[in-house]
């Protein structure tokens, strides 16, 4: 668990990281460069959740590599499929990562969303439903080792 108590919002008890994968975690279907040792260095914090509409088929060595079964979205409204996992999980108590228009709702939904700028590129309303807005994965999840600079960003 992250434990985090930020001025003007209150203390956030972040129990689950749910993220997207293509185009948050991975590149073409290929996990970037430095996001295996991430999962593994948060996987004694946060319960590790990925959800996926496994755009270029490869989810099963993804999830391979990263030890772990991903949730693969169904077509069709995707985003309010991803919100909805949100809410099962305890919306109070989840981190949400993502960037594409399908990932909107579940970083409104969550304690904390996290838009990424990626090479793919970032949807226009999930940056607008973001809480934090970060240059890539890597420092996503370095707002995750280090969550004194979440407090710092998201203090009022």
């Amino acid at each position: 668990m992250i434990e985090l108590n930020v001025p003007g919002r209150g203390t956030l008890k972040l129990n689950y990281l749910v993220s997207d994968v293509n185009g948050t975690l991975a590149l073409d279907g290929k996990l970037q460069d430095g996001v295996v040792r991430a999962f593994k260095t948060l996987r004694d914090r946060l319960e590790i959740h990925l959800l996926t509409a496994n755009t270029y088929g490869g989810q099963t060595q993804i999830d391979h590599q990263l030890e772990l079964n991903a949730h693969i979205i169904q077509p069709g409204n995707e985003s309010a499929q991803k919100a909805a996992f949100i809410q099962r999980l305890g919306a109070a108590h989840v981190v949400a990562i993502g960037q594409g228009a399908n990932d909107s709702e579940m970083l409104r939904a969550a304690a904390v969303g996290i838009c990424v700028l990626s090479r793919e590129g970032a949807a226009q309303e999930t940056l607008f439903a973001a809480d934090i807005v970060v240059p890539d994965i890597l420092a996503a999840f370095e707002l995750l080792e280090k969550p004194l600079r979440m407090i710092a960003t998201l203090r009022k």
